[in-house]
């Protein structure tokens, strides 16, 4: 039985959103769920249209007997649909921090509880109040994992920080580990600062960050105000895809693998002053050399490539003898951008000292990691994507920064002030 914790100390980042879902998720998959509401706001019941005045015994009720028997928890276990499960909380929960004050091991109460259904389920999700308190505290203290939801938001990097101190503390206290895992949450790919928060998110968090995150969908708020998870309401949206692949990244993930079990020794940024001198100094000397490439590759390409302004091309100032600018433009065309073939769109892109190049287009739902590019050579990447006759809007992505295809000269600006590629498959092995 894996026990995971969803908390952030920052409100808003969905946990309720992703605790009801998730659960649903896994019970779809065949997983045998519990989900645990300590939130005295009551929203996990609310979600799933329990409603509160029916719920007669709630965790509360269990966290204030401390004997931890199977009957306890029978008495508010609320069944939702097949292989998922709830037990609700009521704003009487709120009551419980002042009633147990100078308990001994008053946060080892959910932990001797949730121990009785060992053999009863396979995953038990707890939701948590936006604060750390008593509720919080008995969350951490029963679980094995822990998932941070953070909101591709501007206080979303401030919030995970207090998060993960907090971690530090009360897990040094207990003497336990925990593994951790951080899922990106509210992610709306058509804004810039999305995209380079998530970024963000993943060169500071690396592993720890869950490959599916959850994009913003007006489905998942739908369902939650008439009660239904997303599986019951809109299992045909992209909300519902979201959560059905964070779902079974999870199932397939063992609590050690891609995560961090000591995560502020991982995550947190060292003091300069902790740097090796030469280390640093490798990496510097890296950083200069790759963005001296990446310049004279885009002054090369500027000098043979039409020009966005005006629509006009322009010759290169040192031209080779034996080819026209337009030449050397066709010879570039044909090495890079897209060419379709029988059977779709190949993409290819040169992108010297990249890592990862990825391609995000109208055609995937502007998400990049559904299509990872292949690297072919030293510079090159490229994909084939079957995709029929159509206008498509791409770009690309490298190393995290979104970029337009300097290869192909179809561009059009989007709401955003940036620019989106145009590709035009006239007909199957042809672009117009």
């Amino acid at each position: 039985m894996r026990i995971i914790v969803i908390a952030n100390q920052k409100g808003g980042c969905g946990k309720t959103t992703v605790t009801i879902n998730l659960a649903a998720c896994l019970a779809r998959e065949g997983q045998r769920t519990l989900a645990v509401d300590l939130d005295p706001q009551g929203h996990c019941a609310l979600g799933l249209a329990v409603p509160e005045e029916q719920i007669e015994v709630s965790i509360a009720s269990v966290l204030r007997t401390n004997s931890g028997a199977a009957s306890d928890l029978g008495r508010v276990i609320w069944q939702i649909s097949s292989n998922f499960d709830l037990i609700p909380s009521k704003t009487d929960l709120a009551k419980l921090e002042q009633e147990l004050v100078g308990v001994e091991g008053r946060e080892r109460r959910l932990h001797q509880a949730l121990k009785s259904l060992e053999d009863k389920y396979d995953f038990i999700i707890i939701d948590t109040p936006p604060t750390i308190g008593l509720l919080t505290e008995n969350a951490l203290y029963a679980a094995d994992e822990m998932i941070v939801p953070v909101d591709t938001g501007y206080f979303s990097l401030h919030g995970l920080s207090k998060q993960l101190e907090t971690i530090r503390q009360k897990r040094s206290e207990w003497g336990q580990s925990i593994t951790l895992r951080i899922l990106a949450n509210h992610y709306d790919v058509r804004t810039k600062l999305g995209r380079e928060i998530l970024a963000e998110l993943r060169k500071r968090h690396g592993d720890a960050m869950f490959t599916a995150f959850i994009n913003f969908n007006t489905k998942l708020k739908e369902g939650a105000s008439l009660g239904q998870p997303i599986t019951e309401y809109d299992p045909a949206s992209s909300g519902c895809r979201d959560f059905v692949r964070f779902a079974r990244e999870l199932i397939s993930l063992k609590p050690t693998e891609k995560a961090l079990t000591s995560p502020v020794e991982v995550i947190e940024h060292k003091p300069v002053a902790t740097v090796a001198p030469t280390t640093r100094t490798v990496a510097e000397q890296s950083l200069m050399a790759r963005a001296d490439a990446l310049t004279a590759d885009a002054n090369k390409l500027l000098a043979t490539t039409q020009t966005l302004i005006g629509g006009n091309r322009k010759p290169a100032e040192t031209p080779q003898p034996s080819s026209t600018p337009i030449q050397t433009d066709r010879k570039i065309e044909q090495i890079y951008g897209p060419q379709a073939i029988d059977g779709g769109v190949v993409f290819r892109v040169r992108a010297m000292g990249a890592h990862r190049v990825q391609l995000a287009g109208d055609f995937n739902d502007w998400n990049p990691d559904r299509t990872p590019m292949q690297h072919v050579d030293n510079d090159t990447f490229q994909i084939k994507v079957p995709l029929g006759p159509g206008r498509y809007r791409y770009r690309y992505v490298i190393d995290g920064q979104w970029r337009n295809d300097p290869a192909n000269y179809q561009v059009e600006t989007n709401p955003y002030g940036e620019l989106n590629n145009i590709l035009d498959v006239s007909t199957v092995g042809s672009i117009a």
